[in-house]
């Protein structure tokens, strides 16, 4: 069992986020240590062979029609050793009156109890994702996050390079804004990145000269989003005449954010550069890719190709000629 906190939870956010009511709650916040749930039927019915205590206990129909079921004396016996367990809390499902068998159990060895109008399965996976987004791993990133296309685009580099100025051309042509300067970026299972603005900066971009602009007020609601998945990183850097850039595309770089490879475009910056286009084109290939598509590597095959049939030729024909001039020695 793990016993390392993944988390504490604050009791009214968390009830206020998963619309709970507090049915008995002697805290004010609760540890959460294993991002499982639980369904205690077998506990309910005795058997604590495997039980993982740490984890919220979820109860619906089933388990509460067992409970009914039984003489209430065993009923209150088999509720009170389940509550004497340290789990983080119960939440009784379907907004079922008979919750109130539980209170006094509740009440006794300090235990949080809530309901939920919701049934249960959907519930149930409501608040797994309710757990993930809240103990993902983060990091805060300085860039600036758009939707590009459908791409999640985290856009990189030195301050005063032009990633804002870029970002707000890029949503004149339809992209969507996420975050501007600080992006929170979480690993959400060990496989998605998921990239989101901290609350204060929230659809606000700055924009050197102007300042401080509101672009949902600006450009509507349709030019900003509150997360996106980050599908790759563009970096934006300096034009250096020694620098051996990529002129194929068959170099592919990555960047490790959180333990997860993302796919990694450098894009030198020089004047007359349209940087909106190039990143729009880049997001556009990197979904490409993804579909198994690869511009660079069929252009390179074709190329190889070519050259396998001039080279082929030529040799037919040097030994068309060779031929030719023997028979001519022969005459």
């Amino acid at each position: 069992m793990n016993e390392e906190s993944l988390g504490c939870m604050n009791l009214a956010e968390f009830c206020k986020d998963l619309n709970l009511e507090e049915i008995y709650s002697p805290v004010d916040e609760f540890d959460l240590y294993d991002s499982g749930l639980n369904r205690p039927g077998l506990q309910l019915h005795g058997y604590y062979e495997y039980f993982d205590a740490k984890r919220i206990q979820i109860i619906g129909k089933v388990e509460t029609s067992y409970l009914l079921s039984l003489d209430p004396k065993l009923r209150e016996k088999r509720i009170d050793d389940f509550f004497s367990y340290d789990f983080p809390c119960v939440i009784i499902c379907w907004d079922l009156p008979e919750a109130e068998i539980f209170e006094a159990a509740a009440e006794k060895h300090g235990r949080i109890l809530l309901r939920s109008k919701e049934k249960t399965s959907i519930f149930f996976y409501h608040l797994i994702d309710y757990i993930d987004r809240k103990t993902a791993p983060m990091i805060s990133m300085h860039g600036v996050l758009v939707e590009v296309h459908g791409v999640g685009v985290l856009i990189t580099g030195p301050s005063g390079i032009g990633k804002s100025e870029t970002a707000l051309e890029l949503i004149k042509r339809g992209s969507t804004l996420i975050a501007d300067d600080v992006v929170e970026v979480s690993n959400h299972q060990d496989r998605v990145l998921s990239g989101t603005a901290p609350e204060m900066l929230r659809y606000y971009m700055e924009v050197r000269g102007i300042g401080i602009i509101d672009v949902r007020t600006l450009y509507g609601a349709k030019a900003v989003k509150q997360s996106v998945e980050v599908d790759m990183v563009i970096k934006l850097e300096n034009w250096d005449e020694t620098s051996p850039y990529d002129r194929l595309g068959l170099d592919e770089e990555t960047q490790d954010i959180l333990g997860i490879e993302v796919p990694l475009v450098t894009i030198p910056v020089s004047g007359g550069r349209n940087l909106a286009v190039i990143i729009e084109t880049a997001a556009i290939n990197n979904r490409m890719k993804a579909l198994g598509f690869r511009s660079a590597q069929i252009f390179c095959d074709k190329v190889a190709k070519h050259n396998e049939e001039v080279a082929e030729a030529r040799k037919k024909q040097e030994e068309k000629e060779k031929q030719k001039a023997l028979k001519e020695e022969q005459k």
